[in-house]
């Protein structure tokens, strides 16, 4: 039985690769993609979107739904000094390519509504689209199955600032605001699990070229700019906490080991904006998530690794590929 779940996006790097996986794994029926304001440019994730589609060869077969194009009461931050625009100069002609006429956020409530308790999502950018339907629909965390979180750092340090991972930092408000909705949340933060087990070396970045494919070509052009980013901060290799995000969704198996914490987003701070405070049951809060705090590092990779050397057939030319 696959598991029906929509993938919310700031599509560059990792996230174009969470798509593949709810694309093109086995255990996933992919009802949609929502777009949130985040890494690049909105038109640019959009394309960066429909890019991954073409290449996945599913290009026409997921509807893509346009959300908030800012942050809920901030001006937007980028990431473009890390990823580029996000394709590693891929480009493709999106001619005759449509987005839906129906918003996110409104997508989202619909979704959840229609099958109560069996749609997850996968929120793996700044938690805009997320607040935005919980505030239009009271009913919507109750409706939502599952929520997976790529956040916040357990305790531990940010990638934007020193406090604050980027995806909380942009929209500190809507991470907080959806942390106190009543989901059923579980988070893959970054600190310490990506940087610790989620980050592929050059040994596994050239057995994933030596796969020949064009999963593995476009793989390997979506992640330069941040590998080279990365290891300009010190991390010795690319980062993938998007991918896994979705990959723990659909194959539990690869948790090996989570804790229920009381999870909460610092908005005021002038030096913590976006800090996600993370209890762990010793100071008399209830717990609102589950954290995972280790996984199968070799699984994760060798789940990824054979997707990626799957044959697909772009639907469109993709230049520079």
């Amino acid at each position: 039985m696959t598991t029906p779940l929509v993938i919310d996006t700031d599509t560059a790097q990792d996230d174009c690769v969470a798509l593949l996986i709810g694309l093109l794994d086995p255990e996933a029926d992919l009802r949609a993609i929502t777009m949130v304001a985040g890494n690049v440019g909105f038109d640019q994730q959009v394309r960066n979107a429909f890019l991954t589609l073409s290449v996945a060869g599913r290009l026409g077969e997921v509807p893509v739904y346009l959300g908030c194009r800012r942050p809920l009461v901030r001006p937007w931050v980028s990431a473009e000094n890390v990823h580029g625009d996000g394709s590693g100069g891929l480009s493709m002609d999106v001619s005759g390519l449509e987005t839906e006429r129906e918003h996110a956020a409104d997508a989202l409530v619909r979704l959840a509504a229609e099958n109560p308790g069996e749609l997850s999502i996968v929120a793996i950018g700044p938690l805009t689209n997320i607040a935005m339907a919980a505030a239009k629909d009271p009913d919507f965390a109750r409706n939502v199955g599952a929520l997976y979180v790529m956040g916040g750092s357990n305790n531990g340090r940010g990638n934007i600032t020193a406090a604050a991972e980027f995806n909380f930092y942009v929209d500190p408000e809507s991470a907080k605001a959806v942390f106190a909705a009543g989901f059923e949340i579980t988070v893959v933060p970054w600190d310490p699990l990506t940087l610790r087990q989620a980050v592929f070396g050059q040994e596994r970045l050239d057995a994933l070229a030596a796969l020949g494919t064009p999963l593995s070509d476009f793989f390997g052009r979506v992640c330069a700019a941040t590998l080279e980013f990365d290891r300009s901060v010190g991390i010795d290799g690319t980062t993938h906490p998007d991918s896994l995000t979705a990959a723990v969704l659909l194959h539990p198996e690869l948790v090996r080991r989570s804790a229920r914490y009381h999870v909460d987003v610092e908005t005021a701070g002038e030096l913590t904006r976006g800090y996600s405070a993370m209890s762990w049951g010793v100071h008399g809060l209830e717990a609102n998530a589950t954290v995972i705090e280790e996984i199968d590092a070799d699984g994760f990779f060798d789940h990824l690794a054979g997707l990626l050397s799957r044959r697909t057939v772009p639907n469109r030319t993709v230049t520079g590929l």
